[in-house]
């Protein structure tokens, strides 16, 4: 992480993290498997992961990361309470939402920016049960889906964080999050794993 970035973050950094949310679309996969695989088995925060994936047909992406990640990876179930050094993602067709007890629901309520599930779903609802102690990230991918949520994020006290523009796959998605939210980082993806991994060390 360059030393800039370091301490911009380390300015908004909030005492404890109770919660990472991501939001990824086009180039997902590639961006995905250096982020998390770098994540600690019993790392002490959950990880909530929405892709824009085909409603149509079963997703492999869970076992697909769970062959590439220390922590445990799977697909969110409704009213499943979260737990720490689990990364859940949002099944395809199906939206993810955070209620205020911190368990996980499962919506097939009306596609949002013509997604389903949504990362901006996800980053509301995150947004609204954790508030400040919730970090956001948006990586590549092809729309403007996430961009509110993580301006939402922010307003509610947590950190943001993007992909940069000019090293993701699709740039759409992270330059719709930087115009809606100036104040989120923009950073390559070794620096979002190394900024996420040295969260298990502040707990």
């Amino acid at each position: 992480m360059s030393t800039s970035s370091t301490a911009r973050i380390s300015e908004s950094t909030v005492p404890c993290i109770r919660a990472i949310a991501i939001g990824a679309s086009a180039g997902a996969l590639d961006a995905l498997s250096i982020i998390l695989p770098a994540l600690p088995a019993g790392f002490p925060i959950p990880v909530l992961v929405v892709v824009h994936l085909p409603a149509d047909k079963e997703s492999l992406l869970a076992n697909l990361l769970d062959a590439k990640c220390q922590m445990d990876v799977r697909e969110a179930a409704d009213k499943e309470p979260i737990q720490f050094g689990t990364i859940y993602l949002a099944p395809p067709a199906y939206h993810m939402l955070v209620e205020n007890d911190q368990s996980l629901s499962l919506s097939a309520d009306e596609p949002v920016n013509f997604s389903r599930p949504s990362i901006d779903v996800l980053f509301e609802t995150a947004a609204d049960a954790y508030g400040s102690s919730l970090v956001g990230v948006i990586l590549t991918g092809a729309n403007n889906d996430g961009a509110y949520g993580l301006r939402t994020v922010v307003e509610r006290g947590g950190i943001a964080l993007v992909q940069r523009p000019d090293q993701s796959y699709a740039s759409a998605m992270p330059l719709a999050a930087l115009s809606a939210c100036p104040q989120a980082q923009s950073l390559s993806l070794n620096e979002i794993s190394d900024y996420l991994s040295s969260l298990a060390k502040t707990e």
